[in-house]
């Protein structure tokens, strides 16, 4: 009976020490892995399985997050997360916690959020929402090891199957679009569908044009048509190698569609996310017109000299356009030394606004004819910004901090403290003057 009960006893000790070692430390429920790392253990992988070496590649579905927000989750990736595991940036990082993994682990890695922002991330100060000494989770399930050599080998056999896919795909298309033109010796599929009058392109002139391109599969990438022609000099290149020869074949007036394999577009590099590796393109052209090189400069010239005297008689007049409106809305306060008009419509009860405070505004801008541009409120999103960092106008800077909470003013800002010569989209040019009902929401 004795021995039962020191069995029992010595049994219940050991669960006691074995729960207190996992809950001391800063971090309750994990373990101190190899001296290095804190690591919960959610799933365990093969026993005795292999664990990454450095620069192997690393595949995993990963989450991070404070105690109560997630800040990034693999989930929402396209595709899943694969990186090299490098040398760690801090003792006890997502990379120290890798080398003790199998596939197959399911963890969680703790540390402090200090050492993530500063140390990994490389940020000066720790953002607003953190406190230093804030733990930091990352979730992690490794999921594949793979050396480099095995990545490469990897790629290169995709590679090959796309590089496949797209000759078939090519046919594909051509049948389906009855087209049964043969291609030029470089491979271009070149579709007259006008054939233009007057001469063919020489290298150095200027060939006004419009075109369309997308994928092989319909999806639209690009269109010219919203804007200008766009200006390409002939002989030097533009976009693709299919492009550039297509109009050499044209004239002005010239209509036609081509079908650019990848070997004359981006071939296994493709274009950002855009364009995939060994993806054929459809350009739809026309060459609206052939300039010298020459005339163009001249028009640019004439173009730049016109734009350079609309700004200064713009300067010259804003004044007079300032005056106007102050007349016409019988305004009577005093511009600030800075040209601001601060007409203060409701006065506020609350939290003055300071530079360094976080505030939120609506706002709806007029130009200075009392055409309304923008508002906040149509788009029922009040505008949050810290003042006086420079994020807005100097005008706004300035402005918003003789509220309080809660007040309402009109603002009046002279281009000097808005977009002074530059332009801001089509809606105001140069030198332009505006105007701002602004409602100061709150003050942190």
């Amino acid at each position: 009976m004795k021995i039962k009960t020191i069995l029992v006893s010595s049994l219940l000790f050991s669960v006691a020490l074995m729960l207190y070692s996992c809950n001391k430390g800063p971090y309750p429920g994990f373990k101190l892995v190899g001296d290095i790392v804190y690591m919960k253990y959610h799933l365990k992988g093969e026993e005795g399985g292999k664990t990454p070496e450095l620069n192997d590649i690393v595949t995993v579905s990963m989450e991070y997050r404070l105690e109560d927000t997630v800040l990034f989750s693999s989930k929402e990736m396209p595709e899943a997360l694969s990186f090299p595991l490098v040398d760690p940036t801090f003792k006890g990082d997502i990379y120290d916690g890798l080398k003790f993994m199998v596939v197959g682990d399911s963890v969680t890695v703790a540390f402090p959020v200090d050492s993530f922002y500063v140390k990994m991330v490389g940020m000066q100060e720790l953002p607003e929402f953190v406190k230093p000494g804030d733990p930091m989770y990352f979730d992690i399930k490794l999921l594949k090891i793979q050396s480099q050599e095995e990545v490469q080998a990897e790629n290169n056999a995709r590679l090959l199957q796309m590089k496949e896919e797209e000759n078939l795909l090519l046919q594909d298309y051509l049948k389906t679009n009855n087209i049964t033109i043969e291609p030029t010796e470089s491979g271009l599929y070149y579709i007259e569908k006008n054939k233009g009058n007057g001469r063919l392109p020489a290298p150095g002139d200027m060939l006004q044009v419009h075109f369309t391109v997308g994928l092989i599969d319909g999806m639209q990438l690009f269109s010219s048509y919203s804007q200008q022609p766009i200006d390409v000099e002939f002989g030097k290149p533009f976009d693709t190698k299919g492009f550039d020869e297509a109009l050499g074949y044209m004239r002005k007036g010239s209509k036609a569609t081509i079908i650019v394999h990848s070997s004359l577009a981006f071939d296994s590099v493709g274009r950002a996310q855009m364009i995939p590796p060994y993806t054929s393109l459809v350009y739809e052209l026309e060459l609206m017109g052939i300039r010298s090189l020459a005339e163009v400069q001249a028009e640019r010239a004439a173009k730049a000299k016109a734009e350079e005297l609309q700004k200064e008689q713009a300067k010259i007049s804003e004044a007079g356009k300032i005056s106007k409106y102050i007349r016409d809305n019988k305004i009577n306060v005093a511009p600030s030394e800075s040209g601001l008009y601060y007409i203060e419509t409701l006065a506020g009860t609350g939290m003055k606004a300071e530079a360094g405070k976080s505030v939120k505004v609506h706002y709806t801008l007029y130009n200075i004819e009392g055409k309304k541009l923008q508002s906040s409120k149509d788009m029922d999103k009040p505008f949050e910004f810290v003042l006086g960092q420079g994020q807005v106008i100097k005008g706004w800077d300035e402005g918003i901090a003789y509220m309080k909470a809660g007040g309402k003013a009109t603002l009046l800002v002279p281009s000097v403290i808005a977009y002074g010569a530059n332009q801001r989209g089509a809606d105001i040019p140069p030198y332009s003057p505006l105007v701002f009902e602004v409602e100061l929401l709150e003050v942190k």
